[in-house]
């Protein structure tokens, strides 16, 4: 936690509040301490429930393509097809799976495969309460002042439009997402 409140007077010509998430509203180790950790921990558990689901194996396929596509990096890991030869299978697919997510997350990947698999997980760990969206503490009274006086209050990152939403919406201060 930041050591002092800084409270300063915003100009009455300002309408308009354009805040980044990492190290401004969300301590900077929350990526790196919360949100990643998670992944790397639960992969292969999710894989395991969601495998039948559609959306589930439309993540897979999308890294099994990715991976396709770095099969001349260094340490790639390919994602085998699935012949239907039941459980030891799907077993090994998985384990593919996890081992190329671990791999690109190794390299700080920022691929569309990788992101859109993390984005269903963090969704799932939400909306479970396995996990929570955390701000300074000054955060939310700031943008309500600035709300209620009037400005228009926008977030800019680099992260997903979904990851940011679930930050908001799921978060220690409840829904935040307005």
């Amino acid at each position: 936690p930041r050591a002092a409140m800084v409270v300063f007077a915003v100009p009455a010509e300002v309408a308009v509040i354009l805040l980044d998430i990492e190290g401004t509203t969300t301590p900077i180790t929350y990526v790196k301490d919360t949100l990643f950790p998670y992944i790397k921990e639960n992969v292969k558990e999710y894989l395991r429930t969601h495998w039948e689901e559609e959306e589930c194996q439309q993540d897979i396929s999308l890294l099994r393509k990715q991976a396709e596509e770095d099969s001349n990096l260094d340490g790639v890991v390919p994602i085998p097809l699935e012949t239907g030869n039941g459980e030891d299978e799907v077993e090994q697919v998985i384990q593919a799976v996890v081992d190329n997510v671990l791999w690109q997350m190794s390299l700080d990947r920022k691929t569309t495969a990788l992101k859109q698999l993390q984005g269903h997980m963090w969704r799932a760990a939400y909306a479970t309460g396995r996990m929570k969206g955390e701000f300074f503490q000054d955060v939310v009274p700031a943008i309500r002042k600035w709300r209620e006086a009037g400005m228009k209050v926008y977030i800019y990152s680099s992260g997903s439009v979904e990851a940011q939403k679930l930050l908001f919406g799921y978060s220690t201060e409840g829904d935040i997402l307005e």
